[in-house]
């Protein structure tokens, strides 16, 4: 693949700085090396890791034999790297736990943030009173101590599609937690380098000054962070859009600068020496400022490396640039790609390489079909009218944004009222881009490619886009790449198999139902999460059940069943309905006249079919028929009002009854000889429900309990689980696996899968 891709780029295999495309191979070969220790989760992706290195090896070895030491030296060293920077000392708690102005966050008597024990990177919070700010905010850099607190190691996902925040975190080296239930406060002397902690913090405050949309482009440019969760619709319309690169995840914006001081210097009449001096300065202080974002150094280090040949006349290719780049990124940073953003920006770079050649339009239309599998993989949905954005927001961004950004950062301590112009400007074209976002023209829900498909796709369009015009391999390229994504995207929306899925939402029920081929899906709850006080959060659909549902190319719901008013249930219906069209809502009658319950669903009656239930009653589909066995009486949709459905699956019955307790589990026996293979346990295993007697007579072979962990609340309780266990009845809980999902077929075939675990039963 590389030789051909060195071969189409026209360059002499011949340099005064060793041989053109040695450092890009070593490069490769490395991030192969990278990929192998940290990433490989199964044998399969070991192999496959491996085959990758050793091609890179074999060809590094045949064309370059002069260089072996050196391709030993960097693999050994890179190696070693990785797996130094995998292992981490055991945490000491009781030493000072020290602690930045800049990188925890004070709200609503609370903080949290990072900080360090010892060698050890940690996730802290704790309660939060005025004269902590206080302290904090005056000496920049605390020590916590003699504290009590509690240590947890970070959780990984525990649904599919959901973020990693454990894979995330350990790009960071960080795996632990620390809760702290108390702890005094010593400040620190400050040090030569805490002024990058200092001057972030000045930053942070400054920019906070600054109305909403100019604080988000100031603090996006300079910090590469996003201070407020007020500008969510705005980066999801980014990333609908397809252009959340010219954020700081590309680094673009870095040769802006470096063109920006270029004119400036030129204008003040400065030496090309003294620019380059000021280009490096500005660019090392922002490496600092934006906390090694990856884009930004991959774009720096191209700049200093590029500075550097040029002043020693050593000629280096394009290509062996990028492989010094990514080689000099390694070494600082082993864990690197670790981060999709760091395999985005590096893989934009490489396509702007291999695709150089290209007219304009060409060119965009490659690198879109090269990141492709990447964006598929982690965000599981494209816009195909990508390339039309980037030239309508591309020139805005570039001319208008990011120079009005800079004016608005230098002027505005001396200038306030310049904010009266930059504000409207930013909005406008927030709104804009919002408002394009929302038609969500072109905006596909594909669904997630798994890693195997990833790679398949990412060679074959690297080689499209290497292989000359016109040559009949490409053709054959292109069926393959537009047969691939069409198979692809069949398997995943006409599914050869249905599913139950207890999908992990914590203390809270969400169950999603769907059949083969012709899918046809349904959700009973929402999920929800419980406010104990004045602080309402972001609703947690929005980070498990959406990616969940998207992850399977699910965009939409054909019904979805609420059991209860109780928020643990339906706390999350008005967001669930903000975001997929939902076609009806079924609920036990009476649940109307309650008004939290109207709250949710107004502003979406012209969308949605409400459909109020009995027992007795029947909702009939083509592929799927769902009785309703209580309640017998309408209700405001209390415990005891919870709706309770029963239905069949390739001849295996299904049993929900939402939070129902004993009183109404014996009405059910009084009015039906229920028998079912698999139930959800009443009340997430509460005492008040699944009565003994209700069990016998269920007779289930398999109970699911859907108890969030370290509930409040002890669920599920020991006297159920003895019930359970008096009567040989096994059980699952997603509080202990993750999402389980029960998958069936046409052909009455079915397994039990834990997502967290991994295991099948």
């Amino acid at each position: 693949m590389v030789k051909k891709l060195l071969k189409s780029s026209k360059i002499s295999w011949h340099s005064s700085f060793y041989a053109t495309g040695f450092y890009l191979l070593l490069g490769l070969g490395c991030i192969s090396a990278t990929f192998l220790i940290l990433q490989t989760t199964n044998l399969i992706q070991g192999i496959v890791a491996t085959l990758f290195l050793i091609i890179f090896c074999l060809l590094l070895i045949y064309k370059f034999p002069q260089y072996w030491h050196l391709v030993a030296i960097f693999l050994g060293v890179i190696i070693t790297l990785c797996f130094i920077n995998q292992r981490t000392s055991e945490l000491e708690i009781g030493e000072p736990i020290l602690i930045y102005s800049d990188q925890v966050k004070v709200s609503d008597n609370f903080f949290y943030g990072e900080g360090k024990i010892g060698k050890n990177k940690v996730l802290v919070n704790g309660s939060a009173n005025k004269s902590f700010e206080k302290e904090l905010n005056k000496y920049h850099a605390v020590y916590l101590v003699n504290y009590k607190a509690k240590v947890e190691t970070i959780m990984p996902a525990t649904n599919p599609g959901e973020f990693d925040y454990q894979k995330y975190y350990r790009s960071k080296r960080i795996r632990e937690r620390v809760k702290l239930e108390s702890y005094q406060i010593y400040p620190k002397q400050i040090a030569v380098f805490d002024w990058v902690h200092m001057l972030r913090k000045f930053l942070m405050n400054y920019f906070e000054k600054m109305p909403q949309y100019t604080r988000f482009f100031a603090s996006e440019m300079v910090l590469a962070q996003n201070p407020s969760t007020d500008n969510k619709v705005l980066l999801n319309s980014y990333r609908d859009l397809g252009i959340i690169h010219l954020l700081s995840i590309s680094g673009l914006h870095v040769s802006l600068y470096i063109l920006g001081i270029t004119w400036l210097g030129t204008v003040m009449k400065r030496t090309e020496e003294e620019v380059t001096i000021l280009c490096v300065t500005f660019l090392v202080i922002e490496i600092l400022l934006s906390n090694f974002q990856a884009g930004f150094v991959r774009a720096s280090l191209s700049y200093f490396w590029g500075v550097f040949f040029k002043r020693k006349k050593i000629m280096v290719s394009s290509g062996d640039k990028l492989g010094i780049v990514v080689l000099t990124h390694l070494l600082f940073n082993p864990l690197l790609f670790l981060s999709s953003g760091a395999i985005l920006s590096y893989l934009l770079v490489f396509g702007l390489e291999i695709s150089k050649d290209f007219k304009k339009i060409r060119q965009n239309f490659a690198l879109n079909l090269l990141i492709t599998p990447i964006l598929l993989h982690n965000f599981y949905r494209i816009n195909f009218l990508t390339v039309i954005y980037n030239f309508l927001i591309v020139p805005i961004f570039n001319f208008i944004l990011l120079p009005l950004t800079f004016i608005v950062i230098f002027l505005f301590w001396c200038l306030p009222a310049i904010v009266k112009l930059s504000e409207p400007i930013f909005k406008g074209l927030a709104d804009l881009t919002n408002f394009i976002a929302d038609k969500q023209l072109g905006l596909v829900t594909f669904g997630q490619i798994n890693w195997l498909q990833t790679i398949f796709l990412l060679v074959v369009t690297v080689f499209l886009i290497i292989l000359p015009k016109h040559k009949i391999q490409k053709l054959k390229l292109r069926s393959i790449i537009v047969g691939a994504y069409v198979s692809i995207f069949c398997l995943i929306h006409f599914p050869l198999k249905g599913q139950v899925s207890f999908i992990d939402v914590g203390q809270g029920d969400s169950i999603l139902i769907t059949t083969p081929l012709n899918r046809k899906t349904y959700l009973i709850d929402t999920g929800g999460k419980l406010n104990f006080g004045k602080k309402k959060s972001e609703p947690q659909l929005n980070r498990i059940t959406i990616p969940f549902l998207y992850a399977q190319g699910i965009d939409h719901l054909d019904g979805v069943f609420l059991s209860h008013q109780d928020a643990d249930h339906i706390g999350d219906l008005k967001a669930l309905l903000d975001q997929i069209p939902v076609e009806k809502l079924y609920f036990a009658r009476g649940l109307t006249d309650n008004q939290s319950f109207r709250r949710k669903i107004n502003g979406h009656l012209k969308d949605v079919q409400l459909v109020p239930l009995l027992a007795g009653d029947k909702v009939k589909t083509k592929d799927l028929n769902f009785d309703v066995v209580y309640p017998f009486k309408p209700g405001l949709g209390k415990n005891e009002d919870s709706l309770s459905l029963t239905f069949k699956l390739a001849n295996k019955r299904w049993l929900f009854t939402g939070d129902l307790g004993r009183e109404g589990e014996k009405e059910i026996l009084n009015h039906y000889n229920l028998q079912v293979d698999y139930f959800k346990l009443g009340h997430h295993g509460s005492k008040t429900s699944s009565d003994p007697d209700f069990l016998k007579q269920l007779n289930p072979q398999l109970v699911f309990i859907s108890s969030g962990r370290n509930n409040r609340f002890g669920h599920p309780h020991q006297e159920t689980l003895k019930t359970l266990k008096d009567l040989s009845i096994p059980y699952l809980n997603p509080q202990d696996s993750g999402t389980i999902t029960w998958n069936y077929s046409p052909f009455n075939s079915e397994t039990i899968t834990t997502f967290y675990k991994g295991n099948t039963k």
